[in-house]
């Protein structure tokens, strides 16, 4: 799969155990197109959740784009995530279980020029579980050096 990465939620691996992850679609304007292909997107405090049937982005980030006019768009505003009914229903019932959320992961643009939306879902971390990926980090990276010494 080529693509190019517009912005990553590194974060979200760290604070959830993901189970599950869905590529979508995203409804977007022309100005937040020119904006992603600057790079200037941000999903790290974003999530997705469920309304009237539908999927929406809520709280992503899409910078202005500089050379817009007045009918540019709004950065924070909620966008319609394009997925099948099938998914959607499903997706939406996951949601309904206690501590589950949908989290996204990665924003692209996949080979044919297409914005997507790796979405993942979610699972919280307690506070036990993060000190533990914490250690298990560290310990792959000791590793790694340890092997890199001895050759």
């Amino acid at each position: 799969m080529a693509y190019r990465l517009v912005a990553d939620n590194r974060k979200a691996r760290f604070s959830y155990f993901i189970d599950d992850i869905v590529e979508a679609g995203i409804m977007l304007t022309g100005t937040e197109v020119k904006s992603l292909r600057e790079g200037r997107g941000n999903i790290a405090e974003a999530y997705a959740a469920p309304a009237n049937g539908e999927l929406w982005l809520i709280n992503a980030h899409i910078s202005e784009y500089t050379a817009g006019n007045r009918h540019n768009h709004e950065p924070r505003r909620q966008r319609k995530l394009l997925l099948h009914r099938r998914e959607i229903d499903r997706l939406s019932g996951l949601t309904q279980q206690a501590g589950v959320t949908l989290v996204p992961l990665k924003l692209y643009f996949n080979d044919r020029g297409i914005v997507k939306l790796e979405l993942g879902v979610g699972r919280g971390k307690k506070l036990h579980d993060k000190r533990q990926t914490i250690k298990d980090r560290d310990w792959q990276r000791d590793k790694a050096r340890l092997m890199r010494e001895r050759g």
